[in-house]
């Protein structure tokens, strides 16, 4: 702990995703993708977290923790379940949790787009689309025009430089050809030229799918701005805090390069820029350096560096002039230990950063509770709360504790 405090109009949330912990979000691309054989996701989403019914004790969960914001995203799959035609079911639904947040004295935060889209439109072949930007922006416009007055932040699309960043991976060679054959699945199974996901994509597609994800994220604030122009709006972005052992940069810089540097041009004209930091990984003129025997690792196997947060918000502020709004990170572990002993330190270096002149709006943890983690199904942990598979029970463990004391300092 610390006598130093973060501003006082700074946000304190958590984060999470419609489809990760709703369940049952059966006109979804991804749902699709889970049920086709083959499929690169090790198993289907099914239930969740049940989050769908069960959102109020949710946000009741993250206002007991002493938080002041509360991050989640809209099912485009469900308010838009056929091409044109809006569920005002879902509209009411989406706008309850808005009005919740608010009563609670909670901040929405509300993703638009947080990977997953509606089946028609991966039928369509999602972003590669030439009318993706024009329908993501219809689809934002119906959002806006129903609880866009009393939301606090919008983040049009969740991590769009993902697939780029894995790809600097090494994953194994049977990886990628199960993402292939994957989308041949569900091509075949909906004779459509190309059935295609944002999350599940082709190395020689990408940039095409960036161009259609950069194009949707001007076209969907450019529609937000028109509902509401005093409304902050940014895009949230995957950011390894790359550092460079030794004088060759080489390798670093040309990640950065292909990872990064688009998108962070793109938030040039945003309101802010989202960070979301999971690690650090060192690099020399050779590539990337595995961390040294003994250290404790996450589940994606780096190496555990709090620092890692700041470093990432430090970079991506550097490259875009904007302020920055942490909208992820965590820790993917099953030892609560490690995840209650990395928060602390996280936010001391975040708070290092404010210090130094960056301005930094807010920070969500991902995430409330164990949930659905893409393909790896239910086998990575990265929440505050344990969920119960079977009966659903939320029960906090130690880190939510951590986490919600060092807020309270904050007050």
């Amino acid at each position: 702990m610390t006598d130093r405090t973060f501003p006082s109009d700074f946000l304190w949330g958590v984060a999470a995703a419609g489809h990760q912990v709703e369940g049952d979000n059966t006109n979804s691309d991804t749902w699709f993708a889970e049920q086709v054989v083959p499929s690169v996701f090790s198993e289907p989403s099914g239930k969740a977290c049940n989050g769908y019914e069960l959102w109020r004790e949710d946000i009741d969960l993250a206002k007991g923790m002493g938080l002041n914001a509360y991050r989640f995203s809209v099912e485009w799959a469900r308010v838009e379940p056929e091409e044109g035609t809006f569920s005002e079911q879902e509209l009411d639904h989406y706008e309850a949790i808005v009005d919740r947040c608010l009563e609670v004295g909670m901040a929405p935060i509300v993703t638009f787009n947080h990977f997953t889209s509606p089946h028609w439109f991966a039928m369509r072949g999602s972003w590669l689309d030439p009318e993706a930007p024009a329908l993501f922006a219809r689809y934002c416009d119906a959002l806006m025009a129903r609880f866009g007055d009393r939301i606090a932040v919008a983040v049009t699309m969740n991590e769009p430089n993902l697939t780029r960043l894995l790809s600097w991976i090494a994953l194994p060679d049977f990886v990628r050809q199960l993402e292939r054959t994957t989308l041949e699945a569900a091509t075949e199974a909906t004779g459509v030229p190309a059935y295609r996901l944002a999350n599940v994509m082709l190395p020689e597609e990408m940039d095409a799918f960036a161009d259609g994800m950069a194009a949707g994220h001007v076209a969907a604030r450019a529609a937000i701005k028109a509902r509401r122009a005093d409304l902050p709006v940014g895009l949230s972005l995957a950011i390894v805090d790359d550092v460079v052992v030794g004088d060759d940069a080489s390798v670093r810089d040309r990640k950065r390069a292909e990872v990064y540097e688009r998108w962070l041009e793109l938030a040039r004209d945003d309101d802010y820029v989202g960070v979301q930091n999971y690690e650090r990984i060192p690099y020399d003129g050779s590539g990337p350096i595995p961390p040294a025997d003994g250290v404790p690792v996450n589940q994606m196997g780096s190496a555990i560096e709090p620092l890692s947060l700041a470093g990432s918000v430090r970079y991506a502020h550097e490259a875009t002039g904007v302020p920055v709004l942490v909208t992820e990170h965590g820790m993917s572990t099953d030892d609560d230990a490690l995840r209650t002993a990395f928060i602390e330190p996280s936010l001391a270096g975040l708070l290092e950063v404010i210090e130094e002149g960056v301005p930094v709006l807010g920070y969500c943890h991902w995430t409330l509770m164990d949930n659905f983690e893409w393909v790896f199904g239910y086998g990575h942990q990265l929440g505050l709360h344990a969920v119960d598979r079977q009966t659903f029970e939320r029960t906090p463990k130690p880190s939510a504790g951590v986490y919600a004391a060092y807020v309270k300092q904050q007050a």
